[in-house]
């Protein structure tokens, strides 16, 4: 129905279908009932509280409640959202006997499909979305005018209630018939209403991203309660409606001020702004697409593809969330005894061979704990990891692999990006004409992991914008007035080139990596890659790449799914592991340990220092972690020193354990759980054995000699084999024996006791197995591969040796 005002003589128009969905919204609130009470009576007098204004509804309730009211808000949700609030007003003063001063608002979740960003055409405008993306920039909080009270400057009549558009919207005319004044209104501060309003501007996510597509972003506009419910980095579902509002920003570029002021010179009227079509012509007045969003929910949608709340997660929360068959299959893996070597074959199941890297990154997913201590000091619990190596060694592959598998990961390179796209940037907004932040790739993986390839390729001022970002896990910014220290809590996986493109094994770390000491020493781990030629390693290789080419998925061999993988380690990371008495005494002895060798090691790859102790106990807890312990072990630590062991301390070789035992069986120990009678040691047994493998340690170039040595002479007799034996139908090759009796025999001026003898002879015979087993440069012929001939049945214990063809002895 229409009704006239009796003072300007306009006629007001009702909106029925306004009113209809106001009256059956208002039932809703009361009738809708769930376990036998009113289901949005307690969260309505919550309302009443000076600091809360929103209601959030489910819209399932309310498409089980009346399906025309759901299809009248969905389709038409900008039309009736102030019928809405009113009916929630109604709904508190009938219910509370309350009278409200302030604006109440109705937020809707769980509103079914989902859109993209790019999916947001002019068709949606008005009606009831729901958009993910990944916010990207958040502005400062400003009150907005949202009705407001003006007072004529000519026969001061007030004017109530004008509704503003986004921007000031003054009165188009004076209310008082006699009066016609169109533009001198005074704003009534103390009767208008304003509310809390925040922009921030969401992009399209990653994984969404069209493939050769620069990403779409889209204005987020939040008022009251949802302000500062988002922060940069964070990948959340808004649920509101698409608008149209005026583009401000356009109107004060340069050309833009210049052509109005220069239309408008000696008029007056340079500082008033935007008047309309009749001061600045059609093609001047530009609008743009916002998003009016009602409700914000951070989200995880990797996991099973529910929506999580990351900050409120914990291990009670995600049982509930999970199905049996969910629950059932994360309690098979914590059981499974070989989990550790299941979990890095099913995370790169493309990848031949470099278990150590995989190991590391994949305790990196699990990470540390993190920690304050009591003066405020935060310890990091995120592992940053380098890979160093040769072109072709699978680096950027396994960069790809982690950002493709982590919910919330940020593939870089290095090359390509600056210090504040590393970072973050302080950007001058278009309209306000205040300065805001806007993230980098680091705040962007906050609570995940940033990826950045081509390490060695940034520039050193770049490099050395991400120290503080590595260790502390804070971004500091002094820019433009700006002062903020922002949240980077992310773990960093970088890939690095040796200079020269190959890394020499005769130079240092420092000669062959163009990275600075502060750098380096912030890395938990640090692996080298090197493209050796091996025939039986390269026939692996091989028959992998072509095995993937050929069969594609087909020839993928999972023992987990990469669902059960993200599920498991969403679910470890709730566990909150600590140090044992027994793994403390033990992480003491490792680490002194490493100190007093970097002291009596003239070539070390860098100092060892407390950060490398640090490293240990993220490593030991990421490890207890993986098999959802509540304290960390002995074993836990083991693994952690040996991981570091492997990666820091061999970067240049300055030692070879002849007495260590392979990495595979290291970790099939581990996870059987040995006894410490089967060789899981503590500090207190361990040193008998240490003492024991001191005796049978030698340095690289200690090594590399005597392996030389060995091999020249079993050319030699393979040689002269060739040139005397063939007639003699002799085959080639000298036994195991008879090669550590021709060492013994050189050297026997040089040993001086039956001790130093039966080291000698030890030394030498674990220098041939390493040389078969590990560096497979010797043959072993043994029974299989002399079936022909009349030695067939000779001792396996004592096999024939023969060099490997195409090996070359190295200088």
């Amino acid at each position: 129905m229409d009704v006239a005002d009796s003072q300007t003589g306009l006629t007001h128009v009702r909106d029925n279908i306004g009113d209809r969905c106001q009256k059956l919204f208002q039932e809703f609130l009361e009738e809708w009932e769930e376990g036998g009470s009113l289901k949005y009576l307690e969260k309505a007098r919550e309302l009443i509280k000076p600091e809360r204004n929103i209601l959030e509804v489910n819209f399932e309730d309310v498409e089980r409640f009346n399906q025309t009211l759901a299809t009248t808000i969905q389709e038409e949700y900008y039309r009736v959202l102030l019928f809405l609030s009113q009916s929630l007003k109604h709904f508190l003063q009938d219910r509370f006997q309350v009278k409200l001063d302030k604006e109440v608002y109705v937020a809707f979740i769980d509103v079914l499909p989902r859109h993209k960003v790019r999916e947001l055409t002019t068709v949606k405008i008005g009606s009831l979305l729901r958009i993910t993306g990944q916010v990207v920039r958040t502005h400062p909080v400003h009150p907005e005018l949202v009705s407001g009270t003006f007072t004529c400057l000519d026969c001061q009549t007030v004017i109530p209630n004008v509704e503003q558009q986004f921007k000031y919207t003054q009165p188009t005319i004076c209310r008082n018939p006699v009066c016609s004044n169109r533009s001198r209104f005074l704003l009534d501060t103390s009767k208008s209403k304003f509310v809390d309003f925040q922009k921030v501007r969401i992009q399209e996510v990653q994984a969404e991203l069209p493939r050769g597509c620069i990403p779409r972003s889209v204005e987020v506009i939040l008022r009251a309660e949802a302000v500062e419910s988002a922060q940069a980095g964070d990948r959340c579902d808004f649920t509101g409606t698409l608008i149209v509002v005026p583009d401000v920003g356009a109107l004060s570029m340069p050309g833009a001020r210049a052509e109005s002021s220069a239309r408008h010179r000696g008029e007056g009227m340079e500082n008033e702004g935007v008047k309309g079509l009749k001061a600045l012509g059609v093609r001047e007045l530009n609008y743009r697409m916002a998003f009016l969003a009602c409700s914000v929910q951070p989200t995880s949608p990797r996991f099973g593809g529910r929506e999580l709340l990351g900050e409120e997660l914990t291990a009670e929360a995600l049982k509930k969330q999970m199905t049996e068959t969910e629950w059932n299959r994360i309690y098979e893996m914590s059981r499974d005894k070989n989990l550790y070597q299941n979990l890095i074959t099913s995370l790169f199941p493309t990848i031949h061979g470099n278990d150590e890297i995989k190991r590391g990154i994949l305790l990196q997913m699990f990470g540390g704990v993190p920690k304050t201590t009591m003066e405020g000091t935060t310890l990091r619990g995120d592992i940053n990891v380098l890979v160093v190596g040769d072109p072709s060694t699978a680096k950027s592959q396994f960069l790809k692999q982690v950002s493709d598998f982590s919910p919330r990961a940020v593939y870089t390179s290095g090359k390509a990006s600056s210090a504040a796209g590393l970072t973050a940037a302080v950007v001058k907004d278009e309209e306000s004409a205040e300065f805001v932040i806007e993230a980098g790739a680091l705040m962007l993986a906050d609570n995940g992991v940033c990826c950045i390839d081509e390490f060695d390729k940034m520039d050193p001022k770049d490099q050395v914008a991400i120290h503080e970002a590595m260790e502390q896990q804070t971004i500091s910014i002094t820019k433009a007035g700006v002062r903020a220290t922002l949240n980077a809590r992310t773990s960093i996986l970088a890939a690095a080139n040796p200079i020269g493109g190959r890394y020499d094994r005769t130079r240092s770390l420092k000669q062959n990596v163009n990275l600075s000491p502060p750098i380096l020493s912030r890395f938990d781990l640090f692996f080298v890659l090197i493209d050796e030629c091996n025939e039986i390693t390269d026939y692996a290789i091989a028959r992998r790449i072509v095995e993937l080419h050929c069969k594609n998925e087909e020839s993928i061999e999972r023992v987990y799914s990469q669902e059960d993988i993200q599920r498991y380690i969403m679910f470890a990371r709730q566990f909150k592991p600590r140090l044992t008495k027994e793994a403390g005494t033990f992480l003491v002895e490792q680490y002194k340990q490493l100190r007093q060798r970097d002291a009596s090691s003239s070539r070390s790859a860098w100092r060892i220092t407390v950060r490398q102790l640090e490293s240990m106990v993220r490593l030991a807890e990421a490890m207890a972690r993986l098999h959802c312990s509540d304290e960390v072990q002995p074993k836990h630590v083991k693994e952690a020193y040996r991981l570091l062991n492997k990666s820091i301390i061999r970067v240049e070789q300055p030692e070879i354990d002849l007495e260590e035992e392979d990495a595979a069986i290291e970790a099939a120990m581990m996870e059987a759980d040995i006894s410490e009678e089967e060789g899981l040691v503590t500090p207190s047994t361990q040193e008998p054995s240490a003492d024991k493998k001191q005796k049978l340690k030698l340095s690289y170039n200690e090594y590399r000699t005597l392996s030389n040595l060995l091999i020249m002479h079993m050319r030699r007799a393979e040689a002269n084999f060739e040139e005397v034996g063939e007639s003699e139908g002799e085959g080639g090759g000298l036994k195991k024996s008879e090669v550590v009796n021709w060492y013994l025999e050189e050297i026997q001026e040089e040993i001086e006791s039956e001790a130093e003898l039966v080291q000698k002879k030890a030394i030498v015979e674990k220098v041939l197995d390493r040389l078969i087993y590990h560096d497979r440069v010797i043959i072993p012929l043994t029974r299989m591969g002399l079936e022909d001939s009349d030695d067939a049945v000779e001792d396996e214990d004592d096999p024939l040796l023969v060099v490997h063809p195409n090996y070359m002895v190295e200088p």
